[in-house]
Order: C-alpha cells, then structure tokens, then sequence
C-alpha cells in the first residue's frame, strides 16, 4: 500500500497551512541552532522529508517498512533513506542537531513510549530540536483506532491517539523541554483534533 499511500498524500502540504506553518519553525529553529544533521523518524514515502530539505536542511529518513522506503528513495533520489526501527536509531549519541516524528508516535504502544522518546533524547543533541505531529485522544490518555481498511487497501493497524498532556510528561522526562504546542480543530476526513509539538533537548 505505500505507493498508493504516497499518491493520496502527496499533495497534502499545500493546502495545510499549519503543517508547512509548524514545518517552518522547526526549520528555523535548527537553522538558528547552528544547522547540522536531521531525520525524519517514521518518514513513510518521504513526503516531509523531501518538503523539510527544501527548507534547507540536511535531512534523512528512517522507516520501518520496506515499502515505504522504496517509495522514499524513488521519488526523492537526492536524500538518504534507511529502514529501521524508531526504537533502535542508527544514530550515534548527540549526532542530530534535530529530529521529527510526523505522526508516527501513533504506532507505538504506550509501554514503549518512555523508551521511545529516550532514544530520540539519545540521539539529539543538547539545544537540538524535536518536533512531533498526532491525533489528540478523545478518552483520556490515548484512544486506539483499529484499521481494517485504509488507502484503497484491507489492512489490521492499530493507531494510537495521544493525549497531548501525557507526551509532554514524557518529553520532559527524557530532557526535553516544550517550547510551543499547537492544537488545531480537525478538518475532514479529520476526525479529532491534531497536535504540534516543538521541543528542545536541555540535557
């Protein structure tokens, strides 16, 4: 399906205004930082990927499917792009002077959100830059969502809605601070409100 994924996304970004807005930010913020080396973890097809190395930045991309990084590699040939697991990033300490999650925290189950987020801490350098993207919980702290038909495809994927509170708690206790959050009403085929965070690693 990641082909077909690619096609009905890739023109996404020039009718949301708050993800090429939030997209920015980050940009500028690892720009002012001093530049350096970024990834986009969970990149897919590498939609954001390709958008974030227009901005200027030096930027690669991890994914755990296959078929989603064959798709990356055809369609932006000038990026680097690897398959692996968010968990077990093939970064050294401190080696990024920033990094991305774009709505791919929704696939890890919560008891191994604590390790996930300590492995981005791990990899990001101090004063590096982090910027997640996710749909908002409507029941407390996470609803699951289970697929069975998605992108033109029968599929059993299981997503995780977050809530924005309980990943801030996380963030910090990895050693990352927040340094801005947007919440946005959802537009359809939306069907909860979407969250921005932009963090900084402290320590």
């Amino acid at each position: 399906m990641a082909q077909d994924y690619a096609d009905l996304l890739r023109d996404d970004l020039r009718a949301n205004t708050f993800d090429r807005a939030v997209l920015g930010i980050f940009a500028e913020q690892v720009i002012d930082g001093g530049g350096g080396r970024i990834a986009d973890l969970g990149c897919g097809p590498g939609r954001i990927t390709g958008h974030l190395a227009g901005l200027g930045l030096d930027v690669s991309g991890i994914d755990l499917s296959p078929g989603m990084v064959e798709v990356a590699r055809r369609e932006h040939p000038g990026i680097p792009f690897s398959v692996g697991s968010m968990l077990d990033l093939p970064f050294g300490e401190a080696e990024l002077a920033g990094a991305l999650a774009w709505y791919s925290i929704i696939h890890i189950p919560q008891d191994e959100q604590d390790a996930l987020f300590r492995e981005f801490a791990r990899v990001v350098r101090p004063g590096g830059r982090l910027v997640l993207a996710f749909q908002v919980s409507t029941a407390g702290d996470e609803d699951v969502v289970h697929l069975t038909h998605a992108y033109g495809h029968d599929i059993d994927l299981r997503t995780r809605r977050q809530s924005p509170e309980r990943v801030r708690r996380r963030l910090a206790a990895a050693g990352f601070a927040v340094t801005g959050e947007v919440l946005r009403e959802p537009v359809a085929p939306e069907k909860t409100r979407q969250a921005y965070l932009l963090a900084q690693r402290t320590r």
